[in-house]
């Protein structure tokens, strides 16, 4: 039995709130700048070796001009060839984050310069960064992973039961398979943003906006003019006319994951890409976006005989090889 009874003098003494605590056995001490980590888990072996690059930098050497981080792009997943003129690829150029540009359930998105310290070139990007530890659940993300599957047993168990390497993995997937949709419908002419590169669950992405920094604006953010108001319309029916002749749908198209810039609508947000053969649930998805996005510019004014919603999704399950049969169809 544990006596109470023997007590020091130390043991009423005011504790030293100030002094520094040993670290646990088995870890390596913390610096005292060093955030506090907010959550156990295990990471992807991807993320690790970049968050592990991003520490050397800020460590071990003086990045030039004040910048974040030396470039990653020599280390990560480069987007499709040619590479676009405007694009800052010499390992010698610097990142300087800019701050936030959208916060959201599944990522953040910050605006990045890339340049040479020299000021010589520099570029605009949007950094993509997909959370997975600190949420529970991806949105929605259970009909859009239907089709999608990892090679180990072990791996699919941790997504399904969402355990914190399971989350990981989700954010590593859902970063994974938005960057491989955009390097697969760059080439084809499809509205989105050049995919730059993807670095574990980072993006970087063609920042859609002006020079200084001002991002275009969504779609849900206009009031167009009943001409510009058909003008888009038309590029967006001729976009997913490109997607379904790939097999693809958005699976989440709304106003809001629309961009306009100098009267040219770019697609975004495409991490639950749809195929629509694959998925069970693809023709819903499909006919979800297209009744999503008409109902907007039915809002708007467009007229019916312009918005006919029938007519787009036969001709959009045409191009995709679906066939007709409207009863296979669950929104």
């Amino acid at each position: 039995m544990r006596r109470y009874d023997r007590f020091t003098d130390s043991d009423f003494d005011e504790p030293d709130f100030d002094r520094p605590r040993p670290a646990p056995r088995g870890r390596r001490p913390r610096f005292d700048d060093e955030p506090e980590p907010t959550r156990r888990g295990r990471l992807t072996e991807h993320e690790r070796t970049r968050l592990a690059r991003l520490r050397a930098d800020a460590y071990t050497e003086t990045v030039p001009g004040g910048a974040d981080h030396w470039s990653t792009w020599g280390d990560a997943e480069q987007g499709p060839a040619p590479h676009p003129a405007w694009l800052v690829t010499e390992l010698a150029a610097v990142d300087t984050d800019l701050g936030v540009l959208k916060t959201g359930k599944e990522a953040d998105v910050h605006l990045l310069r890339r340049g040479l310290p020299d000021g010589s070139a520099s570029c605009l990007l949007a950094a993509k960064r997909y959370r997975g530890d600190e949420h529970r659940l991806f949105h929605r993300d259970t009909g859009y992973l239907e089709g999608r599957r990892m090679r180990r047993s072990r791996e699919m168990r941790a997504m399904s039961r969402r355990t914190t390497f399971g989350r990981n993995l989700i954010a590593e997937q859902w970063a994974a398979a938005e960057f491989a949709a955009l390097r697969r419908l760059w080439p084809i002419g499809v509205p989105v943003p050049y995919p730059v590169q993807r670095d574990g669950t980072e993006l970087l992405l063609e920042f859609v906006g002006e020079q200084d920094g001002t991002a275009a604006p969504r779609l849900a953010q206009l009031r167009p003019a009943p001409a510009e108001l058909r003008d888009l319309w038309h590029q967006l029916t001729a976009a997913l006319e490109l997607l379904a002749a790939e097999g693809l749908c958005h699976g989440d198209l709304s106003a809001y994951n629309v961009l306009v810039h100098d009267g040219r609508l770019v697609l975004i947000d495409l991490p639950q890409v749809v195929d629509l053969v694959v998925n069970p649930s693809g023709a819903g998805y499909l006919d979800r976006d297209v009744r999503t996005i008409a109902s907007w510019f039915a809002a708007r004014g467009l007229p019916d005989d312009v918005v006919n919603v029938t007519g787009l999704l036969d001709d959009l399950r045409r191009a995709a090889g679906l066939g007709l049969d409207r009863a296979r169809f669950e929104p």
